[in-house]
């Protein structure tokens, strides 16, 4: 037989270049490719022929080991989404799937999204008609490029119906059969002509195919509903796929049920992994360092929250599940104001980082249908933490991610998180000097057609307002905001207060309309920084909106030169090697002991004797402030290095020192002054010795 399939796929692979990857993972691959490419055009090739041949192809691309360390690639969020060709990515409710060494992104595209994107000023939750189902392709898990539509409104679902004519499609996910080698799309489908609620199964031959009708599903055994709540497809490390999902009426029930591995066109009994009485939506998967996570959200129709998480208790996806926490981090912005989505988790030459990918369709807020939301999560201590940034850097080679220079470091800063008016918003603690109790409140649409602002004041005497803390790294930062007010008012002003006690304060002038304001060159230490908005008045408001608190200083560069892992065994740490604090590099870092004099000590060679910079790469997690250090080179104390905190010790910053080195062999020792010992010591980077 000739499958287009493996055809399509034998020409993509045919395009990649020998010299971009490693020797060792070449040669599997160009074998497979040329076998792959003799299958595809054997006009007598079995259907299992092909299969094996596919199978093959993709696990060989997908071991391909690149030559270098990859690129740092830009992701920011709260705004809309293009694909390579600069059109707009409408992708809602779907997944990312690695097949081979490509990753491929399929959502659906409702008419909602189009009307949201042209006119972010209102509510559009109505406007869920069925456009289609897109895929993009990417490598780097940031600029996607526009493939297909793998199925529109004309695809058939069987007993001559179609797409179109279904009241509701969405929550879907990919899954590659081995047996046929097939990709079956799984869709959550409600069609009156095809009985009502249940699980579309499509098929395609590649990744970007168009899919046809394969089977529809209205019952998973052990469900006690027809149909799923929310569902997500998920794929293990050994290539099973399962359906994780919740039963549709009450959605009390979290699910995962394997597909049928024969041709995937089943989904089998449901094995019940979690019960909450209240109801979950967004249920999906993720497996990060040999642990299972299932993560969905409160049940309120789109609406944003808390992840709740609940983490397998062994190796097995079909087991026992711990009940749910809170995912760390997904607090003060209610997950970055979204809901659970998906995840991808990225298994990266350096660390491991899963993606979360947050579904907000919020309407409520104005600001849903259409936006995609990815944050990092990764493995702090025993549990994983979400990072709820507006911009951050991935390299997808080495699963490295670092905090963008666009970040806005103020969480929930437009006040939309909360879905409803409320006078206790999420993220901000309120206080009160005099007057009333309840002087804050969201009720006041906010800053460029956007439905809340935070409101400050009452129609009588009053002072307070609200106040957020977050973590910070040292630098310089500026404070932008829109702000309007009404009545007269004693103050109106927001301040920006570092670790040290440091405060700059932005004075907001009377103005009836909303006006920009903005305060630069505020220097903050790295640690909490408390971000204040403060009213006092008769009679009188202040309302604020858009709030942005951004770093503007540049990091400072590590010497360029030879760098050297704690780990290794040229150097010494008094402590342990540890791993669990992600974004090192190498395979750990020094986490010395809780003591004065409990030292890292570096080995290092110089090619001449001269002066030479040294980088120190360091974490400094602690509430406590500084770590201050003897910088000791070749026994001899040559100044002292003050280790401030980073704010988390996942949040890694470089301490530069310049020393005279001999040529040849010299040590390079950090000694600690006092009983909190060192902070967490990951490299040391020298710098070329020069008279």
């Amino acid at each position: 037989m000739v499958d287009r399939g493996l055809k399509y796929l034998v020409s993509d692979y045919q395009t990649r270049t020998p010299s971009k990857y490693t020797a060792d993972s070449w040669a599997p691959f160009a074998k497979a490719l040329t076998a792959a490419a003799d299958v595809a055009g054997d006009t007598s090739a079995t259907t299992s022929d092909v299969a094996a041949a596919k199978t093959a192809l993709m696990t060989a691309a997908a071991d391909l080991e690149a030559a270098d360390e990859g690129t740092f690639q830009t992701i920011t969020n709260d705004t809309f989404w293009n694909d390579t060709s600069g059109n707009p990515i409408y992708s809602q409710g779907g997944g990312v799937f690695k097949f081979g060494d490509t990753y491929y992104w399929y959502g659906v595209h409702y008419t909602g999204a189009e009307l949201y994107r042209a006119n972010p000023t209102r509510k559009y939750d109505g406007d869920v008609r069925f456009v289609s189902i897109p895929v993009y392709s990417s490598k780097d898990l940031v600029n996607w490029k526009f493939e297909n539509r793998v199925a529109t409104r004309s695809t058939g679902v069987g007993n001559g119906a179609n797409l179109g004519g279904a009241g509701w499609v969405g929550r879907l996910g990919v899954s590659y059969n081995e047996n046929t080698g097939k990709y079956v799309l799984a869709v959550q489908m409600w069609h009156t002509g095809r009985g009502g609620h249940g699980v579309l199964l499509l098929q395609g031959d590649s990744p970007t195919d168009t899919f046809d009708y394969g089977y529809f599903q209205t019952q998973i055994t052990n469900s006690p509903t027809t149909g799923t709540g929310d569902q997500t497809v998920f794929t293990d490390d050994n290539g099973k796929d399962y359906l994780i999902f919740s039963n549709r009426e009450g959605r009390s029930r979290a699910f995962v049920a394997k597909f049928r591995e024969s041709d995937s066109l089943r989904i089998e009994p449901g094995v019940q992994i979690g019960y909450n009485s209240s109801g979950r939506e967004g249920n999906a998967m993720f497996k990060l360092d040999g642990k299972y996570y299932h993560a969905a959200s409160d049940l309120h129709g789109w609406n944003t929250s808390v992840t709740h998480v609940m983490e397998s208790t062994g190796s097995n996806v079909q087991g026992s599940y711990t009940g749910e926490y809170t995912l760390a981090g997904t607090e003060m912005d209610y997950s970055h104001v979204t809901q659970t989505g998906f995840f991808v988790t990225v298994n990266g030459t350096k660390q491991n980082t899963v993606i979360f990918a947050g579904d907000r369709w919020a309407d409520f807020a104005w600001n849903g249908i259409g936006y995609n939301q990815w944050m990092p999560v990764t493995k702090t201590g025993a549990r994983p933490r979400f990072h709820s940034v507006s911009q951050w850097q991935f390299n997808a080679t080495t699963g490295e991610w670092r905090v963008g220079p666009q970040n806005n470091y103020v969480l929930n800063p437009n006040f939309q998180a909360d879905r409803i008016i409320v006078s206790r918003l999420t993220g901000w603690t309120n206080f009160r000097e005099s007057g009333p109790s309840s002087i804050v409140t969201n009720v006041n649409g906010g800053a460029n057609g956007s439905r809340f602002g935070l409101r400050v004041g009452a129609g009588q005497s009053y002072a307070g307002g609200v106040r957020q803390q977050i973590t910070v790294p040292a630098g310089t930062y500026k404070l932008s905001l829109f702000a309007k007010t009404s009545g007269s008012l004693r103050a109106a002003q927001i301040t920006v207060t570092d670790a040290s006690g440091n405060s700059r304060t932005l004075n907001v002038a009377a103005a009836s309309g909303w006006t920009r304001r903005e305060l630069a060159e505020i220097p903050l230490s790295a640690g909490t920084a408390t971000v204040t908005i403060r009213a006092a008045s008769n009679n009188g408001y202040l309302v604020v909106d858009d709030l942005g608190l951004v770093k503007t200083s540049a990091d400072t560069p590590p010497p360029t030169g030879q760098r050297y892992e704690a780990e290794t065994t040229s150097a010494e740490c008094q402590g342990t090697i540890d791993s669990n604090h992600a974004g090192f590099s190498g395979s750990g870092f020094c986490n010395g002991n809780n003591a004065a004099g409990a030292f890292a000590q570096f080995t290092v060679n110089s090619e001449a004797a001269g002066t030479a910079t040294l980088g120190v790469r360091f974490a400094n997690g602690s509430s406590s402030g500084a770590r201050p250090a003897n910088l000791v080179v070749n026994g001899s104390t040559v100044g002292t290095v003050s280790f401030e905190s980073t704010g988390a010790w996942t949040t890694w910053s470089t301490k530069t020192a310049t020393v005279s080195l001999n040529a040849g062999s010299n040590t390079i020792r950090l000694d600690p002054t006092t009983a909190a010992g060192l902070p967490n010591v990951d490299s040391l980077d020298v710098g070329a010795a020069t008279g």
